[in-house]
């Protein structure tokens, strides 16, 4: 019974995040999803592309289950774990949003079809040996820490703040310009 309880638990959550995540697009343009908003280039297109990825392997091969579509490998040459994280000008919003939503749908299928205790392998973890419940947490865990990345990318573009995409209204400019000037002060008090 606890088994399949922490299974659509921990499903219903990774859905919210991915849904949260493909939030953080609405209403910014083609320039704004792409533009590098971090030293190494981080993104908010690149974020669901990396997450388009770890959907497909962790949900695919590791459990038996390829995923339909050609994906890249650590193994192939000249590929570097950072190439998926942006997005070229040869793809488009759409290409990637549809890229994510098969790669969810093929993970969806595959949460769906095997308990919570299904073996899968994976070669680049420490302890390789693992279960579905592993890869799940695991993937909860990745899409929660890059849709944190994305929470503060999106605001540094337009202010969005949470789950809303639009500029949040409880505050004016003033307001959390008065906030922040207090944590600034209390950090220069500190040190």
């Amino acid at each position: 019974m606890i088994d399949e309880f922490a299974k659509e638990y921990l499903h219903r959550a990774l859905r919210w995040s991915r849904a949260s995540l493909l939030g953080k697009l609405d209403g910014l343009s083609e320039y704004d999803v792409r533009r590098p908003l971090t030293r190494t280039g981080t993104n908010l297109l690149g974020l669901v592309k990396h997450l388009t990825l770890s959907e497909a392997r962790y949900f695919g091969v590791i459990f038996d289950r390829p995923y339909p579509e050609p994906i890249p490998t650590f193994d192939d040459p000249g590929f570097q774990n950072r190439d998926g994280l942006w997005v070229t000008e040869d793809e488009s919003r759409a290409d990637i949003v549809d890229g994510y939503t098969r790669a969810c749908q093929h993970a969806d299928a595959t949460i769906a079809e095997l308990p919570i205790d299904t073996p899968g392998h994976v070669p680049w973890w420490p302890r390789p040996d693992v279960k579905l419940f592993n890869v799940m947490v695991h993937l909860l865990n990745e899409t929660n820490r890059h849709l944190g990345h994305a929470d503060i990318l999106r605001e540094q573009l337009d202010g969005a703040l949470g789950s809303d995409s639009s500029p949040s209204s409880e505050h004016d400019d003033a307001d959390w310009a008065a906030h922040r000037a207090k944590i600034e002060q209390a950090a220069q008090a500190f040190a």
